[in-house]
């Protein structure tokens, strides 16, 4: 325990390191110039990526329905879920994603059980997707890091592609037990849970590989000269950092990791107003909408149910 929390604060020292360091280096004026030259174009098609990305984040829990089997209606779980990814995004998995879903679900008359489910099931997809596609990505060998990214032991072509090729047994085990063990439950200190079956876990992937895709697709429309697989690289690897540091939107943590990895070739500047535009996009805006939404189901209340719920 002593070692992790060691491990845990070296790192954040890391990357505070990084963030202090991008700072004093970046002519802000240069972010604002690159920000006023992004054309409406390149805007409108990232509102759009935008767009398809959050509806593939409610087909998470459309999907997890069948999972948990609740019934309440597909508007309203695709509601619930836009709203719960939007706040779960700028402020935290527990308290947006987890907690917006226990209360939006429980109105709907689900049992905290099955919403426990659901939970987990949206956790699960948005992981396996994201080792799913990091695996091919860094596997193919693809992608080399800079060299002077040596903050992680994998941080070389070689590193990389090892962990591509560890990370591809890791999602073909998990399908190997989905397919061997389904109908099956398992209890752990108290807690019961079964694995999904192999054509809702290969749905998991579809899915959640497809929507980190979207995410890079849509870094990488304010990136255009950087190109697609390096930036969705970068994506992934801030991605997880940000989900060990706990910083909420992670803000200056994806910065920092994203000039790492592509300072080397992107001026700094560029990069800083990519993900502002970034962050206006896929985090600002869906949190307007789901505001107003979450506003529009708090007044209107629980709505009338023609099938009980089990």
């Amino acid at each position: 325990m002593r070692a992790k929390r060691v491990g845990l604060a070296v790192f954040l020292v890391l990357v505070g390191a990084l963030l202090v360091r991008a700072a004093q280096s970046i002519a802000w004026h240069d972010v604002a110039a690159a920000l006023l030259a992004l054309d409406a174009t390149t805007v409108a098609s990232a509102l759009a990526l935008t767009v398809a990305s959050y509806l593939l984040y409610s087909c998470y829990d459309l999907a997890a329905r069948r999972y948990a089997d609740h019934h309440v209606a597909t508007p309203r779980v695709m509601m619930i879920s836009l709203i719960a990814y939007a706040f779960s995004l700028n402020i935290g998995a527990l308290v947006g994603g987890t907690g917006f879903r226990f209360r939006m679900y429980a109105r709907e008359g689900v049992s905290l059980g099955r919403i426990a489910r659901v939970v987990l099931f949206c956790i699960a997809t948005n992981w396996i997707g994201y080792v799913a596609l990091a695996s091919a990505l860094f596997a193919s060998g693809a992608i080399v890091p800079p060299p002077e990214f040596t903050l992680l032991p994998v941080g070389t072509g070689t590193g990389l592609r090892v962990l591509g090729v560890a990370m591809l047994c890791a999602i073909v085990a998990y399908l190997i037990a989905c397919r061997a063990t389904h109908g099956r439950i398992f209890h752990v200190r108290g807690h019961h849970f079964r694995l999904p079956s192999l054509q809702l876990a290969l749905l998991q992937i579809a899915m959640a590989a497809g929507n980190w895709a979207l995410m890079g697709m849509i870094v990488a429309r304010f990136l255009p000269r950087t190109g697609d697989a390096v930036v969705l690289a970068a994506l992934l690897l801030a991605a997880i950092t940000t989900a060990i540091a706990h910083v909420p939107a992670g803000l200056g943590v994806m910065e920092a990791v994203f000039i790492a990895l592509l300072g080397h070739a992107t001026p700094a500047p560029e990069i800083i107003a990519a993900l502002l535009a970034y962050r206006a996009c896929y985090y600002l805006a869906p949190l307007v909408l789901a505001l107003l939404a979450y506003a529009l189901l708090e007044f209107r209340g629980r709505p009338a149910r023609s099938t009980p719920l089990r």
